[in-house]
């Protein structure tokens, strides 16, 4: 009978946390060295529509330190709760190990 007339909250996306309403960050590793890369990125300036009814997050990655490459892509719902991330030469790093 509880929670019979709100909606239940998702769960937080372990590796993508939200700042501020606006405003959404990301750590990655890269595969090849292990150089660590933070990308931050608003809804207005970084985030586009998806095909789907929702948005996306697409960045390509470069290591400053060893010129690693690869790409990150984190999708949202239509209300902006983060359903996927996915890495191509890069492993995403968990907030909980980053977080200040």
């Amino acid at each position: 009978m509880f929670g019979l007339f709100g909606r239940k909250k998702p769960a937080a996306n372990p590796y993508v946390k939200q700042e501020d309403p606006q405003t959404f960050r990301v750590r990655v590793r890269t595969l090849g060295h292990g150089d660590v890369v933070e990308f931050r990125f608003t809804k207005a300036a970084h985030i586009g529509a998806d095909e789907g009814g929702g948005y996306l997050f697409r960045k390509p990655v470069v290591s400053s330190q060893h010129f690693d490459r690869g790409e990150l892509v984190v999708r949202f719902d239509p209300r902006y709760n983060v359903t996927a991330t996915e890495g191509e030469g890069v492993e995403f790093i968990p907030v909980s190990d980053w977080e200040d």
